[in-house]
């Protein structure tokens, strides 16, 4: 398990996969010789069966890895506590309790079985699944969990002055030019909110409850330490400090105000618990504990971690978690519905999709992006349509970070990540609960979406949706407000009632061919006919699909509502070669808010291949069904003039044409005045006056004017996306086809482009295709220069289709071509001499060689000066060093020899070893 600070190790680190290759000789050794039983066996084996050995070898390697199963158990006994007790008695158990508040759910260990073990647990004890007493019974495994910071934080610092000064994000009293407070936390605090008698808990690896800037806020009501069963969430210290991550989130919370340690905390007046969770094995237990921790107590769960940020995983809650969530939805906060806030995730060099983590992909968290101080996408930074604001973070090494309480009483100037994100939005949301305590999660989340401003954060996929919303995958509706959110839940009314819609399942199987598009489409009436399921205005929309296919990675979901908002459900991933596919996996996306439910969905989905497949192998659609949440009523209706903004006609959507006007002016239910109208006009309105109070009713605009005589004109303060501003007309006036800003109508006028187009920024065109020499970035939707060392290259400056005289390919990338002896290092960036052991070599260490030097010998696939006990050097034709064989096995004289192969990514090897029988 792991929290949203580092998506990737270190070069010094490898993976743990990586780590355990190095420990140790390859598989592909140990399943080749294995013992001398093994290596007899390879003798008499014909040389078709060995191509069959490394078939299979590959496939192996290919798998997922296998489930690590604990000495733990979820057991749900009939019966209640006392019957629980008496079963784990009669078994061998120990019953350490119900979990958290889930009814007839108990945590059961037995002592006797392995702790960590690659099977199942087997023996008596397992009769218990057979009791009639027990309805489920489910062992644990170990899920793998990511803190969401990102690697490279500074040493520690230490400070004896406040660093009030450095918190760059939330005010500009330095006048500094780089700094921003467009969040309005200090607006919010003006008017009298600090979070006083909010509770919030960090689920972390613990938070150091002794911290001065802690101390004082520090409510063991709402901390648990769910790895050793005890009251106390201190983390454990070590050399490295690895647990500062809870400690660095719950001081952005609520690090107390003017005393004269480190920082001050957005809710400096709430109260901060923890939850020890992180520091062992999480296993579905671990999560529904820790989720469940006094749900009528606790206000707001803040989480920076989840599954892997790899690219590659898909993962989310087990079962007992989900059931977590809905009960705290349900019942926590006495009905009013516990809020959880979610880091989005650090997977963005690794081209990884939030949408393929269960946890930000719920209707019930609060996902939260991050932007750097400049507004642009951090390098770290996951997309999907399930992201439902943004705050500041860190981004590149020379920008600024996040400073905030650490480890052993000192400060850092260090946070990064996703992880700092969600703290920051859980401290307004606690401003926001102290200025009314009565808002359900679900008002949160309007608040957000009716707050949340794009400002000056740069996307080229920013839309305006049918609510006339502006939404990014990016960064979702965009920057928090916390005086805007402060102010909006003083005087805010309850949602209606949420309302759940499930759409019949499509069950017609559809082939997916490679480089084609599978169109599908479902028209709904939102279940009008069910006065309890009718969805009008939406709020969540969730695609459950299940899919079979031979490389995951390759496919691109895309979700086009009845209002023609596309929401991207998923993108491709390079290192997902996974050939699971999706089964009953749920997408989300919170595109749509607002917009109306009922009409035509249409899906689709791309399959585009990175690889050369089989083209036999073909994937399929099995099916999906669409589920929608919202509410019969619209939740902004309100005699308020402060809800004005729901009546104003928003039509720059991209793409849209004047002549649709008309149709999204119905959708917003925007009321004509009929009599003389003596009332003042819009404020976009000229001095020649209006018809009536709105932007399309004036005489003459101040700006810009949008449409034409015969559609209807609207008055605008600036032109909409795929038009700029004529300033002689003051007409908006339409851009080149797939130019979505421009300064002109010429081909090389555009500044930006739709989406499907790339912005060729040395012509400033829109092009389709990037030209040789340049490849598509894919993120920004640039065409870019390929790395100098690459004729042609794609998706990347590094990831080569053609390499250049002096270069070789490895991987994705191109290479210099080193001398014999020597190999290129990815650190340094040049050839460094290889292990005195090796003539040849991929790397340093005696672990990467080759070909073995003069006077070495090949044994369990190192070069050693002699061979080990048992073992003695034989000559191998063909090899100019020799290799030790066991004495107990004679190999027939053979050719040997090792290929080396690359693997999905750059830079990894992979060994496989050819034997050639005579």
């Amino acid at each position: 398990q792991a929290g949203r600070t580092a998506p990737a190790p270190s070069p010094q680190q490898p993976p743990p996969a990586e780590a355990a290759l190095k420990a140790k000789a390859p598989p592909t050794a140990q399943l080749l010789y294995g013992t001398a039983g093994a290596a007899a066996r390879c003798q008499t084996m014909r040389p078709s069966e060995a191509w069959l050995l490394l078939l299979a070898l590959s496939a192996c390697l290919a798998a997922p890895p296998r489930p690590v199963y604990t000495n733990h158990w979820a057991v749900q006994v009939l019966g209640g506590p006392g019957e629980a007790a008496r079963l784990a008695s009669a078994y061998g158990y120990v019953n350490l309790g119900q979990i958290g508040n889930l009814e007839n759910y108990y945590h059961f260990h037995h002592s006797r079985t392995i702790r960590r073990s690659t099977l199942s647990s087997r023996g008596r004890h397992n009769f218990l699944r057979m009791d009639p007493k027990v309805k489920w019974l489910q062992q644990q495994e170990v899920k793998r969990r990511i803190k969401r910071h990102i690697r490279g934080d500074p040493p520690l610092i230490h400070f004896n002055d406040p660093m009030w000064s450095k918190m760059w994000y939330m005010h500009c009293g330095d006048k500094n030019n780089r700094c921003r407070s467009e969040m309005n936390i200090p607006a919010a605090w003006q008017r009298g909110y600090t979070g006083k008698n909010v509770v919030v808990t960090i689920l972390d690896d613990g938070i150091e409850t002794s911290h001065p800037d802690l101390v004082q806020n520090y409510d063991p009501q709402a901390s648990y330490d769910v790895n050793d069963n005890d009251c106390d969430p201190s983390p454990r210290y070590d050399a490295s400090n690895e647990n500062k991550h809870g400690t660095r989130c719950a001081g952005q919370v609520a690090a107390k105000a003017n005393n004269s340690h480190c920082i001050v905390g957005i809710a400096y007046n709430a109260r901060i618990g923890g939850v020890r969770m992180l520091d062992g094995d999480v296993t579905d237990v671990v999560e529904a504990k820790s989720l469940g921790i006094r749900p009528d107590y606790i206000d707001i769960y803040s989480a920076s971690w989840g599954p892997d940020d790899d690219g590659k995983t898909v993962d989310g809650p087990g079962e007992l978690a989900k059931q977590a969530f809905e009960y705290g939805i349900k019942k926590g906060r006495k009905g009013l519905g516990s809020i959880f806030v979610w880091a989005s995730g650090n997977g963005g060099r690794e081209g990884d999709h939030c949408s393929c983590d269960g946890y930000t992909n719920s209707i019930y968290t609060i996902s939260i992006s991050s932007s750097t101080d400049s507004g642009l996408k951090p390098w770290y930074l996951e997309e999907c349509a399930s992201t439902l604001a943004t705050t500041y973070s860190s981004g590149a090494f020379y920008e600024q970070k996040i400073v905030t309480t650490d480890l052993r009483h000192s400060c850092t100037e260090g946070h990064t990540g996703t992880s700092v994100s969600a703290p920051i939005v859980t401290g307004i949301i606690a401003l926001a609960l102290e200025a009314n305590p009565s808002l359900t999660w679900r008002d949160v989340q309007h608040l957000i979406v009716k707050t949340s401003r794009p400002l000056h954060l740069k996307a080229n996929d920013w839309k305006i949706n049918g609510a006339g919303r502006k939404v990014s995958h990016l960064y979702g509706y965009g920057l928090v407000n916390a005086e805007a959110i402060v102010m909006e839940a003083k005087k805010w009314k309850k949602a209606p009632t949420q309302h759940e819609c499930i759409g019949s399942s499509d069950r017609t199987p559809r082939d997916i061919h490679a480089d084609k598009m599978v169109r599908t489409t479902t028209v709904t009436n939102a279940c009008a006919n069910h006065y309890d399921q009718r969805v009008v205005y939406l709020e969540h929309v969730i695609v459950r699909v299940s899919i079979e296919h031979p490389r995951r990675g390759d496919l691109q979901i895309n979700l086009t509502s009845p209002s023609g908002t596309e929401s991207q459900l998923l993108a491709r991933r390079a290192f997902d070669i996974s050939n699971e596919g999706f089964k009953n996996w749920e997408f989300m996306t919170v595109h749509c808010w607002g917009e109306k439910a009922e009409g035509e969905w249409t899906l689709k989905i791309h399959d585009t291949p990175s690889h050369m497949r089989n083209p036999e192998r073909r994937g399929k659609l099995k099916e999906w069904s669409l589920i929608l949440y919202g509410t019969a009523e619209h939740p902004y209706n309100t005699t308020s003039p402060h809800h004005s903004q729901s009546r104003m006609l928003e039509i720059s959507a991209p793409k849209m044409e004047p002549s649709k006007a008309a149709v999204f002016q119905s959708q917003m239910e925007v009321v004509e005045e009929e009599e003389e109208y003596t009332g003042p006009c819009h404020p976009e309105c000229g001095n020649k006056g209006c018809d009536g109070p709105n932007a399309d009713q004036c005489l003459n605009c101040i700006h810009y004017s949008l449409g034409s005589v015969k559609a209807g004109r609207v008055c605008v303060s600036s032109c909409p996306s795929g038009y700029f501003g004529e300033n002689a007309s003051r007409r908006c006036r339409r851009c080149q086809k797939g130019c979505e800003t421009c300064t002109g109508r010429g081909r090389n006028q555009c500044t930006s482009c739709q989406r499907g187009f790339y912005h060729h920024q040395e012509s400033n065109a829109c092009v389709v295709f990037c030209p040789a020499g340049f490849y598509a970035d894919e993120s920004q939707k640039l065409c870019l220069e390929c790395h100098q060392s690459c004729k042609k290259c794609a998706s990347d400056p590094d990831k080569h289709i053609l390499c250049k005289d002096g270069f070789s390919p490895l991987g994705a990338g191109c290479l210099p071509e080193c001398q014999p002896g020597m190999y290129f290092s990815k650190e340094t960036r040049k050839c460094e001499r290889c292990h005195a052991s090796c003539q040849t070599c991929v790397g340093p260490g005696k672990e990467a060689c080759i070909q073995c030097a003069k006077e070495f010998h090949l044994h369990e696939w190192r070069c050693v000066p002699a061979c080990s006990q048992g073992f003695y050097p034989e000559a191998v034709p063909s090899l100019p060093y020799k290799v030790c064989t066991r004495y107990s096995v004679l190999l027939r004289s053979s050719p040997l020899k090792l290929v080396p192969a690359s693997g999905p990514g750059e830079n990894h090897i992979l060994w496989r070893l050819l034997l050639n029988f005579t």
